[in-house]
């Protein structure tokens, strides 16, 4: 089992290493107009979660995703969210791949296990800044492929088959929008599996995004760093 659990840790955690990459410039490429009614902070990068900001018991690992803003995207593609492969909705990247944003900044995120039933918390906060009116489509979109995705098979790179299914609400957490998804991951010979939870909320023309590495139990805490993070971006927004 922990072997298995090793396998889905690997494929999640070489995404979020890739979700915000520093540039040689950090200042170079301006991000988009703000929603009318908000200042943007100076650096999208001052809109993500700092220390005081997070739940207790969590702590920033910034060698984990990088805080320098970056020009995105990273590797885009041709294929838009409403048609990329199923497999890709387990993994942040699929935004800065397939909904190229203007800006986009990370910082990883932990909770150490507190007795011996607590598994902990792992994961990131992301904020993808898109052009007027892009981020809406973007969540429609969002929402739409995790409608068309409610069950379809994921192979590993070890050749291991799991069973992915999906399943979409609106966030507990005041925005202009709002998804949480849920990937449950089954590994059909012993029937294990884990659930990574990724939300998301627009405020603006900026989506804020927080995702958990797949566990077998996982928590609410996920909502909690989501609803820091939106009141942080505010914050930073004056909004």
């Amino acid at each position: 089992m922990q072997t298995r659990r090793g396998a889905v840790a690997v494929v999640v955690l070489a995404v979020l290493g890739l979700s915000a990459c520093s540039a040689a410039d950090p200042q170079a490429r301006p991000g988009t107009a703000p929603a009318a009614g908000r200042a943007a902070p100076e650096h999208l990068r001052d809109g993500l979660l700092t220390q005081d900001r997070l739940p207790k018991g969590f702590k920033l690992l910034t060698a984990e995703a990088n805080l320098t803003t970056t020009g995105a995207p990273h590797t885009p593609s041709a294929t838009p969210i409403a048609s990329m492969p199923c497999k890709e909705l387990g993994v942040n990247s699929f935004m800065t791949a397939h909904a190229a944003p203007a800006e986009d900044v990370a910082v990883g995120l932990e909770r150490t296990p507190v007795g011996d039933d607590d598994l902990g918390w792992f994961g990131q906060e992301a904020l993808d800044r898109y052009g007027p009116g892009q981020a809406a489509a973007v969540m429609a979109a969002i929402r739409g492929a995790a409608q068309r995705c409610t069950s379809y098979t994921n192979t590993l790179t070890d050749g291991t088959r799991l069973q992915e299914t999906v399943s979409v609400t609106a966030a507990a957490v005041p925005g202009d929008d709002s998804v949480l998804l849920r990937v449950t991951s089954t590994f059909p010979e012993d029937a294990h599996t884990f659930v990574g939870v990724t939300g998301f909320v627009r405020v603006g023309d900026v989506i804020v995004m927080v995702q958990q590495i797949a566990e077998e139990k996982p928590s609410s805490d996920t909502e909690a760093v989501l609803a820091a993070a939106v009141s942080a971006y505010r914050a930073a927004t004056g909004g």
